[in-house]
């Protein structure tokens, strides 16, 4: 039996050992959170007595997080700080919290992760981004790496996917499992895939890797432009992807892969989404638990959501049947197809109660949700309806939403109010839902704030935990149905039930399946040795047994009415796939593939009379070449690494030809199949044409891209200081050192916030009003920006004397701008020389005559 354990803060309880199941105890439970705890406890007699955890005998402890091993519930590691932060602790169990040893560790656990399989493996990941591993369930650390292997890498260049093994991790020994950069927080693992995703240009692309090998880039249909990706299952050697095209607000398209994750065709449009708090977003579609293949979605069309089910993976799909009658025995008066049931598909945001919709592997058929009957699902309506024929057959419950929770393989369902006001009645039913009974948990009215179980719902023992006030701690209360039954079941108090879908067909997912259930007049425990699937058989294959392959689609993919496919307008059956490799063989597509995890033979084969073609030498297509870092614009004697890639075509068979724009010129072979990069510097600033061509027999491709290679510049600005109203000016911006890159001048005048572009270093403009202007010009050059100012005097009457120079003096004084101003003042002394001149003869001068004593 797995023991339950609690934290609570030290003021909250005096004794040692907590009361029994009438009795409210005090507690707070602790399950891998963020808040601390003072006092901790623990029961193994679900929850009857609890007992403290004397961690440290007189020493008061604060416990940080709980974590439990997912392959070994016995195996606990509590992370304990002391009082003042100074450092942290382990506490080790390995007899479900019975004992605990204490560990100390020199470094501060932010997140702690058991491996999957292997139990005494744990990855330690700390508040300053460092990995440390454990192989002997956290007794010795050693440090991984200082930064984090096996998952994003921040480097100057972008985000990388990096791994290395545990027993040998260092700069060394990383392996780069993704060639360019990747999105921050897009790495994605999942059962046998690892997902990841890229942003170049405003476009993303999306890779896969099935069972740790190389990365593809995942196939949707082609015209099917995505804004967002979000995985929704990998179980059983298949991904299923909601996508939010392009045209898409409050929607995602439901799409099926093949078993390498790779090739998609759609399955469901229009599955309604919820924009959550921090850009979560919440599909609406539901994987029904303890029958494989049963999926629940919420389609919105022309602002209507309705309720469908699919029993085949998403191959067919349909509304769900109405009830006859409500609960109350009368008619509904619901009639397809005008009126159905339909569900709302929420996630409870408590993880300690149910969500809007209730299954579980250990109860195969039965289903609780909350929704209505209508035309379409609404908001406000929150009646409970249950199924015990999964899907098939529905009755109503309840008018409000309650929460639910399934005790010894629903065999017992408890449902509880899910309401602001205190409550101290739970209700429920031995029958499946079919009759329902009260039941006083407590004395006292208790805000209800969760429903918990032993895991697995195998027995009949729950707890309620809530607050009296909203002031007031959690508070526990045991409810213990096992007084009710007064024996174990035998065969005899069982009956058997066929899994069939709306239609009635008994073949699903390739097998007949049939599943045992409680005699409603059976009053007995299952237990845990009970096993709810009894036979199965398998089916011939049929034409609903498979789907559309890639590049095909169904013209009515809501119902069964077709099972044809058709190539779409885009899509060639017959052409080669991207990885076709010259002499090899491929097979072109029928049009169908089997549903993945359908298990029917013999048959309908939908897939037979496969033509098999010869691979043939195809042209290099969707050559590209970058920069590592994406920067294009470097310093001398820098370096830079280019990367070049090729989305399809021949790679073995074609050559390379590589030319740097500085003389440097290569031919390479297998270029972009190594994945070698190219690193090169160049010594001389300038633009540099870099270019790659491939070519083979069948064709070629060519990729460009133009580097800038700048030194350290320095701007200086020419500009008159006074200047006449709607005359004509010359501003001038000079960059030194002199170089052919391409730059870009910013000209702000005035107050204007609009400035003007121009890529030569002067512009000739005009003032049309009076007064002091001030003008600022920006030198944009690669991934530098300069800037300088002056201020302008314009006056409405000012006289212009225009003066002419060669054109040539910028050669004659080669990064010497201050030319300017050494002319302008002997211009400057030459015109006023001349102008005193002109004024003496104009103006002739009258002296007076002299004293004596001045000679």
């Amino acid at each position: 039996m797995e023991s339950c354990m609690f934290c609570t803060s030290a003021t909250a309880l005096d004794g040692d050992r907590m009361k029994t199941s009438t009795s409210i105890s005090v507690l707070k439970p602790l399950e891998e959170s963020a808040y601390r705890c003072l006092i901790s406890y623990r029961s193994s007699d679900f929850g009857t007595l609890y007992t403290k955890l004397n961690l440290q005998p007189g020493i008061a402890t604060v416990i940080d997080n709980f974590y439990i091993c997912p392959t070994n519930k016995k195996k606990i590691i509590l992370v304990s700080s002391s009082h003042n932060d100074r450092d942290q602790s382990l506490f080790i169990s390995t007899d479900e919290g019975a004992t605990f040893q204490k560990q100390p560790i020199t470094f501060f656990v932010e997140t702690l992760l058991f491996h999957p399989k292997e139990e005494d493996k744990v990855l330690a990941y700390t508040k300053e981004g460092k990995v440390y591993v454990s192989i002997d369930l956290g007794k010795k650390w050693v440090l991984l790496q200082e930064r984090p292997c096996h998952v994003f890498l921040s480097l100057p260049s972008g985000y990388r996917y990096i791994t290395c093994q545990i027993q040998n991790c260092s700069d060394k020994t990383m392996t780069v499992q993704f060639a360019g950069g990747t999105d921050r927080d897009s790495l994605t693992v999942q059962d046998d895939y690892i997902f990841l995703q890229t942003t170049s240009a405003n476009k993303t692309k999306y890779y896969v890797s099935y069972r740790r090998n190389g990365f593809v880039q995942m196939k949707l249909p082609k015209y099917a432009l995505p804004k967002d990706l979000q995985i929704i299952s990998t179980d059983e050697n298949q991904v299923f992807v909601a996508v939010q095209e392009w045209y898409q607000t409050d929607t995602y398209n439901l799409y099926q892969s093949d078993p390498q994750g790779v090739y998609y065709s759609i399955l469901l449009e229009n599955v309604r989404s919820t924009k959550q708090p921090e850009e979560n977003v919440l599909i609406d579609i539901l994987e029904v638990r303890g029958v494989k293949g049963v999926f629940l979605a919420n389609q919105k069309i022309d602002g209507k959501v309705t309720t469908l089910i699919t029993y085949n993976k998403g191959r067919d799909w349909d509304f769900l049947n109405p009830p006859d009658i409500d609960m109350n025995g009368k008619p509904t008066n619901c009639k397809p197809p005008d009126c159905y049931l339909h569900l709302h598909l929420r996630w409870a945001d408590n993880p300690y109660v149910s969500g809007t919709v209730h299954t579980k592997d250990t109860a195969p058929g039965l289903i609780m949700g909350a929704g209505n009957l209508g035309s379409q699902l609404v908001e406000y309506k929150e009646e409970m309806y249950i199924t015990s024929d999964c899907g098939k057959t529905w009755r109503q419950v309840f008018e409000e939403e309650h929460h639910i929770l399934y005790l010894d393989h629903g065999g017992v369902i408890v449902a509880i109010k899910d309401t602001s006001i205190p409550l101290k009645i739970l209700k429920f039913s031995i029958d499946e839902g079919q009759t329902w009974s009260t039941h006083n948990f407590t004395s006292t009215s208790v805000f209800v704030d969760g429903l918990l179980s032993e895991p697995g719902d195998e027995t009949l023992v729950m707890t309620v935990f809530g607050h009296i006030s909203y002031r007031s701690d959690w508070e526990l209360v045991k409810v213990d149905f096992r007084p009710s039954f007064p024996r174990e079941c035998t065969d005899d108090d069982y009956e058997s039930w066929e899994l069939t879908n709306l239609q009635g067909d008994r073949c699903i997912m390739g097998q007949q399946r049939s599943f045992r259930k409680r005699k409603i007049s059976s009053w007995c425990i299952k237990g845990r040795s009970f096993t709810s699937a009894l036979t199965s058989k398998v089916c011939e294959c049929a034409n609903s047994d498979f789907l559309c392959d890639y590049g095909f689609e169904r013209s009515a993919p809501l119902k069964s009415q077709s099972s044809k496919c058709f190539a779409d307008f885009w899509f060639n059956p017959e052409a080669p796939p991207e990885d076709c490799v010259l002499g090899q063989a491929y097979t072109s597509s029928s049009g169908y593939r089997k549903v993945v995890s359908n298990v029917c033979e013999g048959g309908v084969d939908l897939q037979q009379n496969l033509a098999q073609h010869l691979c043939p030498l195809t042209a290099p297509k969707g050559l590209q070449i970058s920069i590592r870092g994406e920067s294009l614009a470097v310093k001398p004697g820098e370096d830079i690494t280019f990367i070049v890639r090729q989305e399809q075509g021949d790679i073995l068979n074609t050559k390379y030809q590589v030319d740097l724009g500085d003389g440097f010129k290569a031919i390479y072979v297998n270029l972009t199949m190594t994945g070698e990069p190219i690193r090169h510097r160049y010594e001389n600033p300038g633009i540099y044409r870099v270019s790659v061509k491939a070519e083979n027999v069948a064709g070629h491709d060519e990729s460009v891209v133009f580097v800038q290679v700048n030194c350290k510049s320095a701007l200086w600005f020419s500009l008159v200081p006074v200047v006449g109203r709607n005359q004509e000016v010359n501003l001038t911006a000079i960059i030194l050192p002199r170089n052919p890159n391409l730059t870009v001048f910013y000209w702000w005048i005035g107050n204007n916030l609009q400035p003007l572009l121009t890529l030569d270093s002067f512009l000739v403009t005009r003032f049309a009003v009076t007064g002091d202007v001030r003008v600022t010009v920006q030198a944009s050059c690669g991934n530098s920006m300069l800037q300088d100012s002056k201020v302008v005097h314009v006056f409405d009457h000012f006289h212009v004397l225009p003066l002419k120079f060669t054109k040539h003096l910028d050669m004659y004084n080669p990064n010497i701008p201050e030319w300017r101003e050494d002319i302008g003042r002997v211009v400057t002394r030459l015109v006023a020389k001349v102008l005193f001149q002109i004024a003496r003869k104009m103006f002739p001068f009258h002296t007076k005559p002299q004293s004596s004593s001045v000679r």
